[in-house]
């Protein structure tokens, strides 16, 4: 087992990581730029480096300064977290040849997966189900338009290195497509300095399901279910749910299956997540796989009874899966995630600032992931989320009412958050019969 790790992230995910290494005994060492002074993980860690400004780009995206901080401090791990440096493989790899342990998948896994063009074919290849779209990036205007009359329309442009709805627009009509093109591309170039698009055939009313995946260094990878991820605006999620109400027990189990076989023909490990698109007619298609935790992670540990984070931890040391999961992952009860955004709920505008009163609910089945506390200042620049509230329940109706009464004694003064939003959600009949798609909370805003 690792002695000592490096947490290279910030906020609830930092915290996290380091509750899993005191769990499991092993000390800790936090980053934080000068803008996170007074941050929790600072406190909670045994160690502290300061590693740049409050620019993440100077601190917590430059490479050069977190394994300084490691070489330094003597840590033999790094665990990414989610967001900032989790997928990008050149980190990996420089923590690898460095001789620091990597607590995520393997630098080459990585690579495949943030090309989603490749990683489409990977996982047809290996029978996973994916929408009609091309096999690789597209080289010119003159192939998407001979692949838009394949496929037909309406159809899709994203990003091949692309993630958060950047680098994507749909096209209902050959005379768009063209403008469509060259704006994808533009964006794609701008986000994440590659301009590489591809066309998939767009579904009008999907549903987001996501399949929760962890695997050995010995070729073995297991499917801990799946999660709903219907609740978002413009491809950023707002709630989860485990299970989703629309993945009978027989799907669950072939797509599992599937998966588990295709992520051990690449020599995937550690944790990761397998997206997917569930049309009208219930038929699951892969969108992409990212390679890490996610910020949603809680609700399958609720539902599995299996800390994924110290599962991480333990595949990243060389355990083998049947050494730390059940011989059969069960589903028990219901879960669900929303998560408290420091952003106006009318407006979604940033609330930076300062947090004069911080209360969390507590109580059965409730569970709150946060790095906030009162008079706790948050900063302006990173992510907005101020807390994941997580809930469990034996059902999904008993789920929904423990959710609304944490929403309604949750006390976060001084800044707005996405709480009033939430509890619309919850109030929502649509959602409450379970009758959503991705376009639920379009429909939501505009009543």
């Amino acid at each position: 087992m690792f002695e000592k790790v490096l947490i290279a992230n910030r906020g609830e995910i930092a915290v996290r990581v380091i509750a899993a290494c005191k769990d499991l005994g092993i000390r800790t060492v936090a980053v934080y730029s000068e803008a996170d002074r007074s941050a929790l993980h600072v406190r909670h860690a045994d160690e502290a480096l300061c590693i740049g400004p409050a620019k993440a780009a100077d601190s917590y995206l430059n490479v050069p300064s977190v394994i300084s901080a490691a070489e330094i401090t003597g840590a033999d791990a790094i665990h990414p977290g989610y967001g900032f440096l989790a997928e990008n493989a050149a980190f990996a790899e420089v923590c690898e040849v460095s001789g620091l342990a990597f607590i995520g998948p393997p630098s080459h896994a990585i690579r495949l997966m943030g090309d989603k063009a490749r990683a489409r074919r990977a996982m047809r290849e290996a029978g996973v189900p994916i929408l009609p779209g091309t096999e690789e990036a597209l080289d010119s205007f003159d192939d998407a338009r001979k692949a838009s009359e394949d496929i037909g329309y309406p159809l899709i442009i994203k990003a091949a290195a692309g993630g958060g709805g950047r680098g994507m627009r749909v096209v209902r009509q050959s005379k768009d497509l063209e403008s469509a093109y060259n704006q994808a591309q533009n964006e794609a170039a701008a986000s994440f300095s590659c301009a590489d698009v591809y066309i998939e055939k767009f579904i009008d009313r999907p549903r987001h399901i996501e399949f929760q995946v962890l695997g050995d260094n010995y070729g073995r990878v297991v499917s801990l279910g799946e999660r709903e991820c219907s609740v978002q605006r413009r491809h950023q999620k707002l709630l989860e749910e485990a299970p989703s109400s629309r993945v009978s027990a027989e799907l669950r189990d072939r797509i599992g299956k599937t998966i588990e076989g295709a992520l051990s023909a690449i020599g995937y490990s550690n944790a990761g997540t397998v997206e997917f698109l569930m049309d009208e007619q219930g038929e699951l298609h892969f969108i992409e796989l990212n390679a890490r935790i996610q910020v949603e992670h809680p609700v399958t540990e609720m539902v599995t009874g299996v800390d994924l984070v110290k599962s991480q931890l333990l595949l990243a040391a060389g355990a083998r899966i049947e050494d730390i999961l059940p011989e059969t992952i069960e589903i028990k009860g219901h879960a669900i995630e929303c998560r408290i955004n420091a952003e106006n709920p009318d407006t979604f505008a940033p609330s930076a600032g300062l947090i004069t009163k911080f209360v969390p609910p507590g109580g059965i089945g409730v569970r709150v992931d946060s790095a906030a506390y009162s008079d706790w200042f948050v900063p302006p620049y990173y992510d907005s989320l101020v807390a994941k509230l997580i809930v469990h329940g034996p059902n999904r109706t008993d789920s929904m009412a423990r959710m609304r009464r944490a929403l309604d004694v949750f006390v976060v003064e001084g800044i707005h958050t996405s709480i009033p939003l939430q509890q619309r959600i919850l109030a929502d009949e649509g959602f409450i019969g379970g009758d959503y798609d991705t376009h639920f909370i379009e429909r939501l805003l505009s009543r």
